[in-house]
């Protein structure tokens, strides 16, 4: 006789080995639009490879694996642990369902200081962002600029007894936060994002501008925290900066004026929302709302990685995109 859960399942007619459910359903999606190869081919001069004793993990199956911590938030002690608990997981990374041997939490730190060693995640995001222009998914004639404060940890309860110096605190609004910014640069007809810069927290939008645009563009739209931008940027472009709050408040919207501009007003919102896509990506679909690593540098890494994966993430149902 059968287990109480086995009459269940069966009373269900549910197979739970193939139910699709949503994270299948995304590696599923993740794995038709990365190209697996042309990263492989990026990596493989620097990995290293063993004079005797057990022979490396593939890079491919170590590149899984470190795109799966980064969509699904795993620690490397966290990813060791999936591994052995998840098939999925297993099937995704090409390692066998029988595997007598799995990649262990110091492998995957070590692949993860490989690719910082050698700036690959920069590499990475400027390859895939080559093959999007290629098929036509970067257009380059406007650019939405923005940015994000990523928390970090404020406690000085660590080894050192102080807090991350390469962050610092900020004030937006009434409250206070300490972390640092991403600073983007986003495709106005595909939300691409093709431009990444990072400060500590404390730095003002407007000063990083200059190294968020490509250089291609015509139409730059930013928000209110942008005004003045032009002065900060060689670049001849032209700007549509939102209006601050408070004057935007003070429109007479009973005139034609008043109303023509708050319509104009609206208009720039909608077209600035494109870059705000990219992050709600990363924070949201990625779940990286705060800093992973102490330094802005191994943060920088990761968040190259993010919007990279996030750019093939926005773009998957793009038929130019399958296959890629």
């Amino acid at each position: 006789m059968g287990t109480m859960l086995d009459m269940t399942q069966t009373s269900l007619g549910l197979d739970w080995t193939s139910k699709r459910t949503r994270k299948r359903e995304f590696l599923d999606e993740m794995e038709r639009v990365v190209p697996w190869a042309a990263l492989v081919a990026l990596i493989e001069p620097h990995s290293p490879r063993a004079k005797m004793g057990r022979p490396p993990f593939p890079i491919e199956t170590m590149l899984r694996i470190h795109f799966m911590q980064n969509w699904f938030t795993f620690g490397d002690q966290a990813m060791e642990e999936a591994l052995i608990d998840t098939p999925l997981y297993r099937g995704f990374a090409g390692l066998n369902v029988e595997a007598d041997r799995l990649p262990d939490a110091i492998t995957i730190l070590r692949f993860r200081h490989l690719l910082e060693r050698h700036g690959l995640a920069l590499q990475m995001f400027a390859m895939v962002n080559e093959l999007l222009a290629a098929k036509g998914l970067m257009v380059k004639s406007g650019t939405a600029v923005d940015a994000t404060i990523i928390n970090a940890p404020s406690s000085t309860k660590n080894s050192s007894g102080q807090r991350d110096p390469d962050m610092h605190q900020t004030r937006k609004g009434q409250q206070w936060y300490f972390g640092m910014k991403a600073h983007i640069g986003t495709d106005l007809e595909t939300g691409v994002v093709h431009s990444l810069v990072t400060t500590p927290a404390n730095a003002a939008d407007v000063t990083q501008v200059d190294g968020l645009l490509h250089g291609e563009e015509s139409d730059v739209f930013a928000d209110a925290g942008y005004q003045g931008a032009a002065g900060w940027t060689r670049a001849k472009v032209n700007w549509h900066i939102a209006m601050r709050p408070g004057k935007r408040r003070a429109l007479d919207t009973s005139t034609e004026l008043g109303r023509l501009t708050d319509e104009l007003e609206r208009v720039k919102a909608r077209i600035r929302a494109k870059g705000e896509h990219a992050f709600r990506v990363i924070k949201r679909q990625f779940g990286f709302t705060k800093v992973s690593y102490r330094g802005l540098a191994k943060n920088t890494a990761k968040l190259h990685t993010l919007f990279m994966l996030g750019n093939l993430w926005m773009l998957r149902k793009r038929p130019q995109l399958c296959g890629a």
